[in-house]
């Protein structure tokens, strides 16, 4: 039982870090309606620009966080521009679009890969382990330690999820981006850039995934060029299990996505952990396709 109260915190951590990734492809599924599998690179770079910032240019761990977001946003909209307006604009169908991102994310990841060799000799890095070693809360009854980074980036990424309702329920450009999702002819006819929600929405989308990617190499310390595939399709799983394009089903997802996973640690060992998740994402997808808290297109509105 210690055990698992102990894992049950890690949990609520962990599934921060996955609903901050689920929001980012969430975000772009539902104005653009194609899936970026180039948003696990995005997410490699979040950590990638923070242990570089941390180690190179010297900065404090929260500004660090700062430049890993912005550095991750900007790189979203690049990625926007070159593998995905392109594509947009000649009337390439949706699976055209998601090849590109495939051959985007491989071509971040060799990129990354020899940033890596240049900068720290070898493809992997570290945050130093002062800036987060300080000293755990410790409850005795329990049995349980909780580092208060962890407890850190679970304040944080409810921060950034209640923003992002805030910004998609009641400002002007969130409704604009609720347009654009709905449907893009529309929202034209309306006034609305619709080339500049793509934008914004990329943007926003790079800035959730480099805060989960910062997140992730500063719990785990080690950051390599390939972190981002230990996530893909547990992000991809999140979303789907929560529903494809909603706030709240994103985040569900991920720490329910966290919770399976640390329950099959519990009982059967890391091994099964993945096993587990996967096949709770066929049987939502055979009970109930558009996930927990999505509708179904035919009720959709």
């Amino acid at each position: 039982m210690d055990t698992l109260l102990q894992q049950v915190v890690n949990a609520i951590s962990l599934g921060a870090i996955y609903s901050l990734f689920a929001l980012g492809y969430s975000l772009v599924f539902s104005i653009l309606g194609v899936l970026n599998l180039a948003h696990s690179a995005i997410f490699m770079s979040g950590a990638f620009f923070g242990v570089l910032a941390v180690n190179q240019l010297g900065t404090p761990l929260w500004l660090a966080f700062i430049l890993a977001m912005v550095g991750a946003g900007l790189l979203s909209v690049t990625l926007e521009f070159v593998a995905f307006r392109p594509l947009r604009r000649r009337n390439a169908p949706r699976i055209a679009q998601l090849i590109s991102s495939i051959g985007a994310a491989i071509l971040i990841v060799n990129i990354g890969q020899l940033i890596f060799l240049q900068q720290f000799g070898r493809t992997e890095a570290y945050f130093p382990r002062e800036l987060v070693s300080l000293d755990p809360i410790i409850i005795e009854s329990l049995s349980i330690r909780i580092a208060p980074i962890r407890m850190i980036i679970v304040v944080v990424s409810l921060l950034l999820t209640i923003l992002m309702q805030y910004l998609v329920g009641r400002t002007q450009i969130g409704q604009h981006m609720r347009a654009v999702a709905f449907n893009q002819q529309t929202a034209a006819l309306l006034g609305i850039n619709v080339s500049r929600i793509f934008v914004f929405a990329f943007f926003l989308a790079g800035v959730f995934g480099g805060a989960a990617g910062m997140f992730y190499g500063v719990v785990f310390l080690n950051v390599t060029p390939f972190i981002g595939e230990d996530v893909a399709l547990i992000g991809l799983t999140a979303i789907v299990l929560g529903g494809m394009g909603s706030i709240q089903g994103a985040v569900l997802g991920g720490y329910l996505v966290a919770g399976l996973q640390v329950i099959s640690v519990v009982l059967g060992g890391s091994s099964y952990r993945n096993a587990v998740v996967f096949l709770l994402l066929f049987a939502i997808l055979l009970v109930r396709p558009q996930g927990l808290l999505g509708q179904s297109e035919s009720t959709r509105a």
